[in-house]
């Protein structure tokens, strides 16, 4: 009945999202290089928020839950 998603599309996404960013370290421009590291720590901000909202919400839905079934 429960099955664990399919992250294929998401782990295919995220490796060729890191080999384009190693790809861009080798560039000859600096800005480009600079970009970078300001890129890979932008996706961890991102990654880390999304975590952040999912805890957020699983807590928001226990607690619903909770009271939902108290007024049974």
């Amino acid at each position: 009945m429960f099955t664990q998603p399919d992250n294929t599309f998401n782990d295919i996404r995220q490796k060729s999202h890191e080999a384009w960013l190693t790809e861009m370290e080798q560039h000859d421009d600096i800005a480009v290089r600079g970009g970078v590291k300001l890129c890979r720590d932008y996706i961890k901000h991102l990654e880390d928020e999304m975590d952040k909202l999912k805890q957020e919400n699983e807590l928001k839905n226990s607690y619903l839950k909770k009271m939902a079934g108290k007024q049974r």
